[in-house]
């Protein structure tokens, strides 16, 4: 039997926008099987990255660029309540989730653009805490998903106790194994390189497991070579090596319509031939594959 997934049009609409909200909105994820309560640090669009793959339009800004932390607060705390006493799921967007996925799975900070680029992040982590507290709500994740280009901002250092004792998680992007691959990709702003990316992960990993997420994709109709693939599996190895502990590595394809067209998702089989490779060559880190809409994701 398969397992049980979202409903396809759940999982693909991850808009930012919920009820009156500035900052706050509930999602369906399929990473998380459950409720993910993004929280988007960036409502201006700005990012330190310009993947080809983002489905964010930045040519279009919206009006609201300051964030208020205890806004943010308030709308967490709605969001959750929601959650909690079934009003999110009578409404029209999340009625049709099924039973399983009805579950608070996290809070994410996540987003129109990178979160640990805000200058207060470590203040919305503790608003974050301090909310999952109030509504006894221990077990639900604060999971930072971030491109790692700020990982060695004094923000971050001010946040990873905070995380560290209430649950978090931090979700580092790496898509590279070569720097021209690199660049082609996720088109970082000024001096970022992918060594720099490889050096802010094993940093944050000496003293606690992350988790590494990679989107894999086709540039006119080709994927990533041998070579590449192998260039990624040494950049893993890098923060093995050096002492980085990796909780999991999630292997995912474009799942939602890109803002760049010259990109298109890998076939099934094409990202688990990959995947077989990764899993050798790291075990026993876990590899998980996340298709698209269409199919759950596999785990070995």
């Amino acid at each position: 039997m398969r397992p049980e997934r979202p409903d396809s049009s759940l999982i693909g609409d991850h808009r930012r926008q919920w009820r009156d909200c500035l900052y706050v909105y509930p999602v369906v994820s399929r990473r998380s099987r459950g409720l993910s309560v993004g929280v988007n640090l960036n409502p201006d669009k700005r990012c330190t990255f310009s993947c080809v793959y983002c489905q964010i339009n930045r040519s279009i800004r919206r009006g609201l660029v300051e964030v208020d932390v205890g806004t943010v607060e308030r709308e967490l705390c709605l969001a959750l309540r929601s959650a909690i006493d079934g009003g999110l799921w009578a409404e029209g967007r999340f009625a049709k989730t099924q039973g399983e996925f009805r579950r608070i799975n996290d809070i994410a900070f996540s987003g129109d653009g990178e979160p640990t680029a805000f200058s207060n992040f470590d203040k919305v982590v503790a608003a974050a805490a301090r909310v999952k507290s109030d509504l006894g709500l221990d077990d639900v994740k604060i999971v930072v998903i971030t491109n790692s280009s700020m990982l060695d901002s004094p923000q971050v250092a001010r946040a990873l106790a905070i995380l560290d004792s209430h649950n978090g998680e931090i979700w580092a992007k790496l898509d590279a194994g070569t720097e021209e691959y690199f660049r082609r990709v996720n088109r970082p702003s000024g001096a970022i390189t992918l060594g720099r990316i490889v050096e802010n992960i094993t940093a944050i990993a000496l003293d606690r497991q992350v988790v590494i997420q990679s989107l894999l994709l086709k540039f006119a109709g080709k994927g990533p070579g041998a070579d590449e693939i192998d260039a990624y599996i040494g950049r893993l190895r890098d923060i093995i090596d050096g002492g980085g502990k990796i909780k999991l590595v999630q292997l995912h394809t474009i799942a939602r319509s890109p803002s760049e067209e010259s990109v298109s998702r890998l076939a099934d089989d094409e990202l688990d031939a990959i995947a077989e490779v990764v899993r050798a060559a790291i075990k026993p880190v876990p590899v998980e594959t996340y298709y698209g809409q269409d199919a759950p994701p596999q785990k070995h």
